[in-house]
């Protein structure tokens, strides 16, 4: 896993977040609790020296508790104008109930009702092949359709284009950032985490989702320091404790077509 230097990391994503909020009218910034969206949230605190977007949660009702209690505390330590969408749990294009379209239809309707014309999405390139395909920048329509076979080349300094009314831009701050950096980025600025990703029992959630599509992965790690040092030499793949069949790289192509995080 390639370490680049976090200084540099750091400068670019937040010009991206800033050219961002000059160009945009209304943004608003997605957030999971896990570590890489609380790295994103912080990334908009240095910024701005605080979180000026409203901050979404896409909440199925069936987080892990932790998860709750994470969100709530940092919620009121930073004083984050927080939005909890509610997602419905049906069948739907994944083959899992909990997640995908279903969140999808949620943030739908809170861009709509609140008017959103941008959203931030703490997304890296290295964690999934379709992802890859993404720009720092990326148009969707007004029914949440991405194009990711015909993207604009992205120009240094010039991200953000005209947008027509009801389409929105997925803003991609930490885009080129790798799990390690975003460790290192976290132990560097002290950034508060949730607490399943240290190891209790022998085991840790190295990925986050509800409690319906995670599993924990065996793992000592019990400090950021040992999470570190485990990522450097294990050959487990990042996601590996996310429910598999909607891991696929066609299911996720599908998913993210239609508009999934």
């Amino acid at each position: 896993m390639i370490q680049q230097n976090i200084n540099e990391l750091e400068e670019k994503s937040i010009f991206i977040l800033r050219e961002a909020n000059a160009k945009l009218k209304n943004i608003a910034v997605l957030w999971s609790m896990g570590k890489d969206s609380t790295a994103v949230l912080y990334l908009i605190k240095k910024a701005f020296n605080k979180v000026i977007f409203p901050v979404i949660h896409i909440d199925n009702g069936i987080d892990f508790p932790e998860t709750y209690e994470f969100r709530d505390n940092l919620a009121k330590k930073w004083k984050l104008n927080l939005i909890v969408a509610k997602s419905e749990i049906k069948k739907e294009v994944s083959g899992f109930s909990c997640c995908g379209a279903n969140k999808t239809a949620a943030l739908k309707k809170v861009l709509n009702d609140n008017g959103f014309d941008g959203i931030i999405v703490s997304i890296r390139r290295d964690e999934h092949g379709i992802r890859a395909k993404e720009r720092y920048m990326s148009l969707r329509d007004k029914n949440f359709k991405w194009n990711y076979k015909n993207q604009n080349v992205e120009i240094w300094n010039n991200y953000v284009t005209k947008i027509d009314k009801g389409n929105h831009i997925r803003i991609h701050p930490i885009l080129d950032w790798n799990e390690i950096d975003v460790w290192n980025y976290i132990k560097k600025q002290n950034i508060p985490i949730n607490p399943l990703y240290l190891s209790k029992n022998k085991y840790r959630f190295r990925s986050l989702g509800c409690t319906h599509c995670t599993s924990p992965i065996k793992s000592n790690a019990r400090t950021i320091d040992e999470i570190i040092k485990e990522l450097k030499s294990t050959k487990i793949e990042e996601r590996s404790g996310r429910q598999q069949d909607k891991e696929k790289e066609y299911i996720m192509e599908k998913l993210r077509s239609i508009g999934y995080m």
